[in-house]
């Protein structure tokens, strides 16, 4: 029996564990506790590691399409015809008309997250590149763009050090954090709460996180700008603003102020469903209380003002002094500093610089929007997405208007998957490339580690030496570069380049350029990790031209929030039957602790149990519509029709319903024999491409309009 640490790379929280394994074959894992940051706690996604492993379905070579049915071919086969198909289709067509697509799971692979960001861009050339972030953290990264020059520049909340704790639209008990890499969240609030602080969630849903808190209150879906903008108008016409505590100058409060106006929690009280009293004292306890933070994710970001709240989430904290405060809105200081690396290299994150082909949307950081996706490809004309790289994504089932995705997809001259499934994505592709498992091979943790609530650092060595023949993902991805160019003498040169510019020689790089004494080599003689302190005050490095807290794109998306709520209909009082009866309510995503978007239900261990894919309603709906518990119904939208088991509870708000995303493996042609079995309905059949928070090109998965209705029985 052997003993292996390392980081759990399945999710933001980087667990470390303990994993005993003998003969190749993983016979446990336990949370490490001897590690620094997450001191033993483990959830039970961590023990998926072990199952994705050894998963049969997992594919372990190189897939091609032939007639219809996927046969192994080698891998010199694949990369030369891939090669040739993807040169004659740029010579014919440009070279836009080659897409590049990835998904979440490339920011928890080290060697994916460099090279899909550096190399395979720069050799593909195009600007049809779109990602899982327009459906994620878009809105986050244009509004730290906006108000500190960069995209990277991203604050967490000092959760370990908070006194009050004011969370929007997040679940970080079944997310384990969220651009806050924060293992084991549960104890960390239960310390807050012992130590006096106060845990408040606003949420449509009352969430595993809200079950815990001191209070939580129910606001509308995507009004969650306008419930922020009554503390902002709070703040200052009760003198409660403090800008000036902070080390850099903050440009734009008058602006700010003059707009809030005339926000009053009067005013959008009847709109978000929070009355003004409640407003106006959780503004003055974010004002007076020392270690105070306003938090916000997936809720607020993937909705029609997704900016706006994001943007109004930053001004609060800057407003009240919290930012860059012990216990309020801190950066942390990670030994490999993204934000010094994206100085240096003068890429601060770029937002419009061009847009896409058939609907104008606007890029950021050279990616379009993934709601631009299925019309990139079915359009004809200059820039027509014919070939398609794919990676970790599956947004057959994670954008939205799935089915419009799942039908384009079919419609492409070349599509290349680098995954290691067979999924409701992939069957559509010309040829899977799949890559080593996470246990066999090395991983460092860039990104996450930049957002931790402490400063912490780990070097993961791999568990299991891989088969021979079997590539990691950064080999891929260098081959596939290479492939692209017509000169011979180049594709040599650049497959060269993977004996030279490894990933671990990379990350030993920037260590050494961080704020940190580490390299690759010392963080091996610390197997549990190494603990680099609390989070400290550093915004004068971060943003030394200051603050600009009234960007004027967002000044002037208010504009937009004024027309849509002249149109918005009041929230009805509690335990009122929701409005229209039998008519609209609005669905909402949520989170669960043992799911991780699409990618984990091939897994048993994570899908025994209750079905966790149901339709939440509240009673009074469901006694509207002569809707009864465990009953199949329709959810009907503009574009599309799902059908679920419904659920009834009051844990959801009146007038608003919950379907969790990531389910729906009932399409023909996977190879995912555990999730067939616990297929679900993808929410993503009744999302819609063209409902989008129209300033960034986010998609609005929250807040969709939907009827709910029984199945008739077949007469």
């Amino acid at each position: 029996m052997n003993t292996h640490y390392r980081a759990c790379n399945l999710c933001e929280a980087i667990c470390g564990l303990v994993i005993e394994h003998e003969n190749g074959q993983v016979k446990s894992i336990r949370g490490d506790k001897d590690d620094p940051f997450s001191r033993g706690h483990l959830c039970p996604k961590a023990l998926a590691l072990g199952d994705v492993h050894h998963d049969v379905d997992r594919l372990r070579a190189p897939l091609k399409k032939v007639d219809g049915k996927f046969v192994e071919v080698s891998w010199e086969e694949a990369f030369t015809d891939i090669g040739a198909r993807m040169r004659a289709i740029r010579r014919q067509h440009g070279a836009d008309a080659i897409g590049f697509t990835q998904g979440n799971p490339v920011l928890h692979n080290l060697g994916a997250s460099i090279y899909c960001q550096t190399i395979l861009p720069w050799a593909l050339g195009t600007r049809s590149r779109f990602s899982s972030v327009s459906v994620d953290n878009l809105p986050r990264m244009v509004v730290s763009r906006w108000m500190y020059g960069n995209q990277t520049v991203i604050a967490v909340p000092d959760l370990d050090r908070s006194q009050f704790f004011l969370v929007l639209g997040a679940n970080p008990l079944a997310s384990n954090g969220s651009l806050m890499t924060a293992p084991d969240l549960a104890k960390r609030l239960k310390a807050l709460r012992a130590r006096g602080g106060k845990l408040i969630i606003i949420d449509p849903r009352r969430t595993e996180t809200a079950d815990v808190a001191d209070e939580h209150h129910f606001i509308r879906p995507g009004r969650d700008a306008l419930f922020l903008l009554g503390i902002v108008h709070t703040l200052f016409a009760e003198g409660l603003t403090k800008p000036e505590k902070l080390a850099v100058a903050v440009r734009g409060v008058d602006t700010v102020k003059t707009l809030a106006a005339k926000w009053s929690p009067e005013r959008v009280a009847p709109l978000t469903g929070i009355d003004a009293e409640t407003t106006k004292r959780l503004a003055r306890s974010l004002a007076t209380v020392e270690g105070a933070v306003v938090y916000g994710r997936m809720g607020i970001s993937t909705q029609a003002f997704g900016a706006l709240a994001t943007w109004l989430i930053d001004v609060i904290n800057v407003l009240t002094g919290q930012l860059d405060a012990p216990g309020g809105a801190m950066f942390t200081t990670p030994a490999v500093d993204l934000v010094g690396i994206a100085t240096r290299m003068g890429q601060p994150g770029s937002f419009d610089a061009y847009r896409s082909r058939v609907r104008a949307l606007p890029e950021f950081n050279g990616e379009l929007p993934i709601v631009t996706l299925a019309e990139e490809i079915e359009t004809p004309g200059p820039g027509q997405v014919r070939a398609l790289l794919v990676t970790a994504h599956n947004p057959v089932l994670s954008a939205p208007n799935g089915p419009r995705v799942d039908a384009a997809l079919q419609k492409l001259e070349l599509m290349v998957a680098v995954d290691p499934y067979l999924n409701e994505t992939t069957r559509h592709a010309h040829y899977v490339l799949p890559p080593t498992s996470a246990l066999e091979r090395e991983h460092y943790d860039i990104a996450l580690h930049a957002y931790g609530v402490r400063n912490t650092s780990r070097w993961n060595q791999p568990l299991f030496t891989p088969q021979p023949g079997a590539l990691d993902d950064w080999q891929i991805f260098l081959r596939l570069a290479a492939e692209t160019f017509s000169s011979s003498l180049i594709r040599s040169i650049v497959r060269t380049l993977g004996a030279i510019v490894t990933p671990r020689r990379i990350v030993d790089v920037l260590l050494r350029l961080g704020p940190h004494p580490l390299t690759v080599k010392k963080l091996e003689q610390h197997p549990h990790g190494i603990d680099l302190g609390a989070l400290e005050p550093r915004l004068k490095t971060l943003a030394p031209k200051g603050i600009e807290l009234a960007p004027p794109a967002l000044i002037s998306d208010v504009t937009r929030l004024e027309d849509h709520v002249s149109n918005a209909r009041a929230v009805p009082p509690p335990n009122a039957v929701a409005p229209g009866g039998s008519g609209q309510l609005e669905l909402i995503g949520r989170r669960d602790l043992r799911s991780n978007n699409s990618w984990l239900h091939n897994s048993p261990r994570l899908v025994k149990g209750p079905v966790r894919c149901t339709l939440l309603m509240h009673p009074t709906d469901a006694s509207a519509r002569g809707l009864e518990n465990g009953q199949r119904v329709t959810v009907r939208a503009a574009k599309g029709t799902a059908e679920v088991p419904l659920e009834i509870s009051d844990e959801v708000m009146p007038g608003v319903v919950s379907l969790p995303h990531g389910w729906g493996h009932d399409r023909a042609g996977i190879r995912l024999s555990v999730a067939q079995r616990h297929a679900g309905t993808s929410v993503n059949d009744v999302t819609n491409e063209d409902l989008i928070d129209a300033l960034c090109g986010t998609a609005a998965l929250n807040g969709v309009s939907v009827e709910v209705a029984h199945i008739a029985s077949p007469t």
